[in-house]
């Protein structure tokens, strides 16, 4: 029996949440998701996934702290940080976030193509964070 890899996805901007979701699921994945960083750390603890992904630029808390505050508790979690960009260039959010390890970047708009792959390359070889 194949175990499925879940993962969290995080971002404000609904259409976003919706896009990857559908992406993931198709790819086999089971997605929960999240409108913020603080969800998202709510959801992480209650059920303990595989990968992050996570908007940069968000209300209550961003992306970095969320990262932050995940690697305290999950230290070698992969994470793939997006961004649209904000008051700071989507290039600057990207650049701090891709200095920590197990954290791959992509800037919005980002083919279908390049977030299978990034989910893929982190993911492979990895053991289920929880197993049925």
């Amino acid at each position: 029996m194949k175990i499925e890899k879940r993962i969290l996805v995080i971002d404000d901007e609904a259409t976003a949440l919706d896009l990857l979701k559908k992406i993931l699921e198709g790819e086999g994945y089971e997605v929960s998701v999240a409108v913020n960083g603080q969800e998202g750390l709510e959801i992480f603890r209650r059920q303990p996934c595989d990968l992050v992904i996570t908007d940069m630029v968000m209300p209550v808390k961003d992306g970095l702290q969320t990262i932050l505050e995940l690697r305290k508790e999950a230290p070698d979690l992969p994470v793939i940080a997006i961004s649209g960009g904000g008051t700071i260039s989507k290039e600057r959010y990207l650049t701090v976030a891709g200095y920590l390890e197990r954290v791959i970047t992509l800037a919005k708009p980002f083919s279908v193509e390049a977030v299978v792959n990034a989910v893929a390359g982190l993911l492979q070889d990895q053991k289920p964070a929880v197993e049925d």
